[in-house]
């Protein structure tokens, strides 16, 4: 462009510009350098809802529960932040190899509620590996947390990736690019773990609103040794019929209090998100509407900064760093809780937890726990697979938005 304007300056004047440009070329590269990033910031504050101090979670004399752990604002906010940029973040992605033979390189649109179950999925690992207190930083190379995000990245030889997700909807009749609810998400979960040998994952989906204890305990016990195999349970409800029941808060804010919670994943009209805490009126979600590069964090450089840093920047973009509320009214009615159990211990304290504060007869219930299969369903359990399947496509109606924005995170 200097070149274009340079020849319409008088000659005098032309040798004593160019000479002057050339003494401050390497201030002006880095003045540019410097408003480019500052431009990305102010396109990533505006994104971020704000421009002044960020409104994730205000200071107040409410109490912040986030997936068992309790905290408060106005001492506790830095580890608070902490706590929810640790969780692992699953959004729309593009540029991504092609999903089997339909051409999608992009979830964009239709993968929501997919990367929601990825979400707990993720949760689930991260207890099981790293522990409930894990932390992430920038600078982490853990050789376990990645090859946790191994396991999400987006290609079809990766055990948790939206393609082999894809590919088996497909098998429930689900075709490639149609919305999913959470109770298909479920029930897909549960179909793909058997494949996850590493981490030897039991899971239960609750059927018709009941959590049967002596089948989730037998299933993961076994046949052999006896020994316990980690439980990830799904229970899906449904709380009212197109608007969430208020009488329901109640008991769903007592689940996000339990230390075994892995949240739930539902969401709100046009909208499929992970809820993970709550505070006052107000659900915590991370969502996952933002449209970001495929990449890998797999060959993450063992010391950020030391060469190309692609790679901590995929793997900051897997972590969010403020997270989202709305009210609980908001909510769909359609939705799924999801409980892990890394033991047979946490799993008996979690149904004596669920027992006192969900399932108490004096409030709302929002399912039932009973020990053993009732009488009346008992002829139905040989059909349970097919049940499973029945509830597939029960309750799936659709959230997806036509005017789904595309958003850039900026790094």
């Amino acid at each position: 462009m200097i070149e274009r304007w340079i020849h319409r300056v008088p000659y005098p004047w032309r040798r004593f510009l160019i000479w002057v440009l050339q003494v401050l070329d390497p201030y002006l590269c880095v003045l540019i350098g410097r408003l480019r990033k500052l431009f990305k910031m102010i396109a990533c504050m505006t994104y971020e809802g704000a421009l002044s101090e960020p409104e994730d979670f205000p200071k107040s004399d409410e109490p912040v529960w986030i997936l068992g752990k309790q905290y408060d604002t106005n001492k506790d906010l830095t580890a608070l932040r902490s706590d929810v940029q640790s969780r692992i973040w699953l959004t729309y992605r593009r540029n991504f190899p092609p999903i089997g033979g339909s051409g999608y390189t992009s979830d964009k649109g239709w993968g929501c509620m997919l990367r929601c179950g990825q979400m707990v999925l993720a949760e689930a690992l991260i207890r099981r590996h790293l522990g409930r207190d894990w932390e992430w930083a920038a600078q982490n190379t853990d050789p376990t947390y990645l090859r946790i995000m191994s396991l999400f990245e987006d290609h079809r030889h990766a055990t948790f990736s939206i393609h082999v997700i894809s590919q088996l909807g497909v098998d429930e009749g689900k075709p490639i690019g149609e919305w999913y609810g959470p109770n298909t998400v479920a029930q897909v979960m549960r179909k793909l773990t058997p494949f996850d040998d590493w981490n030897n994952f039991s899971v239960s989906v609750a059927m018709d609103n009941i959590i049967i204890i002596d089948e989730i305990r037998s299933s993961c016990l076994g046949e052999g040794d006896r020994m316990w195999r980690p439980l990830l349970l799904f229970v899906p409800l449904r709380l009212g019929l197109a608007e969430m029941n208020p009488v329901y808060i109640p008991g769903l804010k007592k689940c996000f209090k339990m230390p075994q919670s892995l949240g739930l994943i539902g969401g709100k009209p046009n909208h499929a998100s992970y809820f993970i805490g709550y505070v006052g009126e107000e659900i915590v979600y991370l969502d996952p509407h933002t449209t970001q590069e495929a990449g890998s964090v797999s060959i993450k450089k063992s010391v950020v900064g030391d060469g190309d840093s692609d790679d901590s920047d995929v793997d900051a973009s897997y972590h969010c760093p403020l997270a989202q509320r709305m009210p609980f009214l908001h909510l769909d009615p359609s939705l799924a809780l999801c409980f892990y159990c890394g033991t047979e211990k946490e799993f008996d304290d979690l149904c004596n937890r669920l027992r006192q504060d969900v399932v108490d007869p004096q409030n709302a219930p929002l399912f039932e726990l009973t020990s053993t299969r009732p009488h009346y369903m008992r002829d139905d359990v040989n059909a349970s697979l097919g049940a499973a399947a029945a509830c597939m496509d029960l309750e799936d109606h659709y959230l997806e938005s036509d005017d789904d924005e595309e958003f850039e995170v900026l790094q």
